[in-house]
């Protein structure tokens, strides 16, 4: 049975987040902030499940009647394997970071590059026709290489230790996908850290994931690692004249779809990056 972390097991809860470990995750911060200001009468909890359970976790979400799911690791794979139906996005990755229902169906989203690029966006960053590096093979490096191709980026280099993996991530831009290398960070227009260098309490925590003399004020870097809050590698950035985004900007956006996809309404992005951001300050 799914067990709300910190709540009364009988609370009713119209959505949350799954994972393992999952007492880490904002996105009870983030969600409820959502709810909150849009007036409804919504709780958002974090349960934490088990590997290998997700598919007995979509269950109690169908026996609960919640709206929605998150997802986070280790289940998203489970969970595109379990649901009734996948968006497009997801069909494309194979994972799954969201979940919501229509009747007693379950649709699978990823929600992870749309956010990523309307983030982007956000920060005034026009993607059409542009050069970008994406540093890292992983998922979300996948979701932005999909996204950033389906924006209308004119490249989308993937620079990634591992060649395999380096080409099946540049698989999924199409066209316009392509292998690059460390030393070719210089001629990219949007330079994106999609590796866990710079993520607090890892071996990487105070590493660069690329040689900053390479970076120039002519590029946009953009962070995924958002705690901390100022990475090392923004903090190059700052001291070289380089526009960066933070990597609250993709936490935020993403479930700022999954908020639209519950609920129907617009979400307030302004009200979520600000408990976001206060949430990690307090860390």
């Amino acid at each position: 049975m799914l067990t709300p972390i910190g709540l009364n097991p009988d609370t009713e809860v119209a959505a949350g987040v799954i994972g393992y470990p999952v007492r880490h995750s904002l996105s009870p911060v983030i969600c409820q902030a959502a709810f909150d200001e849009l007036g409804l009468d919504w709780i958002y909890a974090a349960f934490e499940v088990a590997p290998g359970e997700a598919a007995q976790a979509l269950d109690h979400m169908r026996t609960r009647g919640m709206a929605g799911l998150s997802v986070t690791m280790p289940h998203k794979a489970d969970v595109a394997a379990a649901v009734d139906e996948l968006s497009p996005a997801a069909t494309a990755l194979g994972v799954v970071n969201c979940v919501s229902r229509d009747g007693d169906r379950l649709i699978g989203h990823n929600t992870d590059g749309a956010g990523f690029c309307d983030a982007l966006r956000a920060d005034g960053v026009e993607l059409a026709d542009i050069a970008c590096a994406v540093l890292g093979a992983g998922g979300a490096a996948r979701a932005v290489v999909a996204e950033l191709a389906r924006r209308g980026a004119a490249e989308v280099a993937v620079i990634a230790r591992r060649p395999e993996r380096a080409a099946s991530a540049a698989e999924l831009a199409g066209s316009v996908g392509t292998m690059a290398g460390p030393g070719d960070i210089g001629r990219f227009r949007l330079v994106v850290n999609a590796t866990p260098v710079g993520m607090a309490e890892t071996e990487g925590a105070g590493n660069l994931p690329l040689d900053p003399d390479l970076l120039h004020p002519a590029q946009h870097v953009a962070e995924l690692v958002y705690n901390p809050l100022h990475t090392p590698l923004l903090a190059e950035c700052r001291r070289r004249g380089v526009p960066a985004s933070t990597g609250v900007g993709m936490l935020v956006h993403q479930a700022a779809h999954a908020v639209r996809i519950w609920t129907g309404a617009e979400p307030p992005v302004d009200a979520m990056t600000a408990a976001a951001t206060a949430a990690l300050n307090a860390r």
